[in-house]
């Protein structure tokens, strides 16, 4: 195993629980109530028509100003960013991967702005050499191609790399692209089946990345069975 592959939200940066949270206490407002049942089949995936103005909109039965309900939620949910910090381990894998000499980058469907001015605010954008956002790419996930691209950026076979991801989309994509898979579900996606997954972790620092890149370089020999 030559590198690792980051998702950024939900795996660095538990940005999908202020997003949720946001658009919640707008539902809220409006006297309707945001399933997660509605809400899980978007994270990760950027490739599907996203549109919780409307589907609010469909709930009440009368038109809403949608674009000032979108900018309410942007300011909101920007709001509750800045005070998230790394989710946990991150920071140790991160210092752990340079110090092994392992190649670190970024595979997110999310813009290239929204993951380096986040990564530039919490002091990691120096830790990678390369991020692949949906700019990068026609299709995010699940199709593999953010994946792909990464690995080609750090001079590495895709079958070379460990993906960390956090939902059902991300799991597949890198799947799809060969990979060595940890699925770290957040407060979100725990409630998605991610056993197609090769490892399911209950928190990044439940294992010491020596330990997975240990885990990983086995799994030719033996099967291995999620870890909850």
């Amino acid at each position: 195993m030559q590198a690792l592959i980051f998702d950024f939200d939900g795996t660095i940066l538990d940005t999908e629980k202020s997003e949720f949270q946001a658009w919640q206490e707008v539902y809220q407002a409006h006297g309707a109530e945001l399933t997660l049942e509605y809400w899980l089949p978007f994270i990760g995936n950027n490739s599907i028509p996203f549109d919780p103005a409307g589907n609010l909109e469909q709930l009440v039965g009368m038109p809403l100003d949608k674009e000032s309900i979108e900018r309410w939620v942007d300011e909101r949910k920007q709001s509750l960013n800045q005070s998230l910090q790394p989710l946990p381990g991150v920071l140790d894998y991160l210092e752990a991967a340079q110090a092994m000499g392992l190649g670190l980058a970024v595979a997110s469907s999310s813009r290239r702005a929204w993951v380096e001015g986040h990564l530039e605010r919490l002091g990691l954008l120096g830790y990678f050499q390369v991020i692949r956002t949906k700019e990068d790419v026609t299709l995010t996930k699940p199709d593999p191609a953010l994946f792909l691209r990464a690995a080609e950026g750090l001079g590495v076979l895709p079958q070379e790399t460990i993906v960390l991801e956090d939902s059902l989309n991300g799991v597949r994509a890198a799947k799809a692209a060969g990979a060595f898979t940890v699925a770290i579900p957040n407060t979100l996606t725990r409630h998605l089946d991610l056993s197609q997954a090769d490892l399911v972790l209950t928190r990044l620092d439940d294992l010491a990345l020596w330990d997975l890149l240990r885990i990983a370089q086995q799994k030719g020999d033996v099967g291995l069975l999620p870890v909850v």
